[in-house]
């Protein structure tokens, strides 16, 4: 009998999400009689090297705590990450796994504000990350993966899938496109060459809450499962993932466990971006200046409700058109899941990255209601409610400590303490793009502002 032949699924990005989205389906994958694939893990910063360290000596095993809006709870041992690569500040044991003939899928999860985008998906130069990269340096997704490729291709090993499942729109299309600018930037003539036929970039929609693990988890695990884990994961019920299908090379049988593979991810990446990810971000910053903690809690407020209600119902559903999704219903069942108390969702974890997050996932919503001659009234609520959160920042009054990527704390302050910091805000054009050159909307900006600032403050 000819023994299968074993691939490897690379993951950069050792976090919640990952094992308790894409490390389960592969999970499930194996657990259905399939274990021809298995996933190598590991992190491009050494900040998260103590889960690695207790998952690596777990054998790559973890708890999953799965929790419905109903408070029905679920354990699983998810196995499907068999291999840890232990972090060290050239990557070597990364980039010796990705080279290897036998990885045939590099995924990765970096967060939004990892991929160093401005609003016209540039990447940002100025960014000391990416001149640091440019400069040789492995500080993000782009000079990681830049010299796992040039390994790979240097040792003949052929094509690889790279696949973003993070929230950034047409996110395969943007990593390819970052990745291919940063190349022309270092002068890797070779490098760009080669990765026109030995590489694709398929689009994904990735959704499943995944809140930062409780400290009450692991004890709660070993009561209701009697396994003592140092490195559990939670998230609710709820979980998708669509993969337009454009793999380059041989791939794990995903449709077998759930996973939609489809020619064009576009409808759904829309309605998620715009309808789950912008309400959970507008919810989580009115439910900081309310004085809450959690996002259950703020989405059960009425006033906070409304103002998700009204962006997805006034603005978003007319944007997206008759896109093939039952608009009106997804956004009800997305308010439903934020609704769930069992979570533990914090407004401090679901408030990150605001900067990447507007021109991302709010700005076009708003650019499509001027395009329609129609003012973008109850979008404009979103960034209004991150000004006033950021305000609060600016003034050392959040109540807990705001994590962005690419905030520049120098020039966020400097906007607050100028003669007209709303004005500042809205002409910025890192964040609204062409609307920073309408008058029109400094004008609304200025209008919403003076109302949601008193309203949750």
């Amino acid at each position: 009998m000819t023994k299968s032949n074993k691939y490897t699924w690379l993951h950069i990005g050792l976090g919640s999400f990952h094992r308790a989205h894409q490390a389960w389906y592969l999970h499930k994958l194996i657990e259905s009689g399939d274990d021809s694939w298995s996933i190598s893990a590991g992190n491009i910063r050494n900040d998260a090297e103590d889960i690695a360290g207790h998952l690596a000596n777990q054998d790559g095993k973890y708890m999953l705590e799965t929790i419905s809006p109903k408070g029905d709870s679920a354990y699983e041992e998810i196995t499907s990450i068999q291999k840890i690569i232990p972090w060290q500040a050239d990557l070597a044991p990364l980039i010796a796994e990705g080279m290897k003939e036998s990885t045939k899928v590099i995924a990765f999860t970096v967060t939004e504000a990892g991929y160093y985008l401005d609003t016209s998906f540039k990447l940002d130069q100025e960014n000391s990350a990416v001149a640091a990269d440019l400069a040789g340096d492995n500080q993000t997704i782009y000079g990681t993966v830049a010299k796992i490729l040039r390994e790979r291709m240097k040792a003949e090993n052929g094509p690889v899938t790279l696949l973003n499942c993070d929230n950034v729109r047409h996110n395969g299309e943007r990593f390819h496109d970052g990745l291919m600018e940063f190349l022309a930037l270092s002068g890797d003539s070779e490098l760009l060459a080669w990765l026109e036929s030995n590489a694709t970039c398929p689009n994904t929609m990735v959704d499943r809450i995944t809140p930062r693990p409780s400290a009450e988890l692991p004890a709660r695990i070993e009561m209701k499962t009697g396994i003592a884990d140092k490195a559990p994961v939670m998230g609710e019920e709820f979980i998708q993932w669509v993969v337009e299908d454009k793999f380059i090379t041989i791939r794990p049988n995903l449709e077998t466990v759930g996973v939609e593979t489809v020619d064009s991810v576009i409808p759904y990446e829309e309605a998620k971006i715009r309808i789950l990810n912008a309400s959970h971000s507008c919810i989580a910053w009115a439910g900081t200046l309310a004085n809450q903690s959690y996002i259950h809690e703020s989405t059960l407020t009425d006033s906070i409700f409304k103002v998700a209600y009204d962006y997805v119902t006034e603005d978003v559903i007319p944007s997206l058109g008759n896109n093939g999704i039952d608009l009106p219903t997804y956004r009800d069942v997305v308010l439903e899941r934020f609704t769930n108390p069992y979570i533990q969702d914090t407004n401090q974890r679901v408030a990150a990255d605001g900067f990447s997050k507007i021109p991302a996932m709010v700005t076009p919503t708003m650019i499509d209601c001027y395009n329609r001659n129609e003012t973008p009234d109850a979008t404009a609520a979103l960034p209004a409610l991150f000004f006033t959160f950021m305000q609060k920042w600016h003034e050392g009054q959040l109540p807990y400590e705001y994590q962005d990527g690419i905030l520049d704390e120098q020039a966020v302050h400097a906007m607050y303490n100028s003669a007209d910091p709303i004005k500042a805000y809205a002409t910025n054009e890192m964040l609204f793009g062409e609307l920073a050159s309408k008058p029109e909307f400094e004008t609304l900006l200025r209008n919403k502002i003076a109302v949601v600032s008193p309203m949750f403050s």
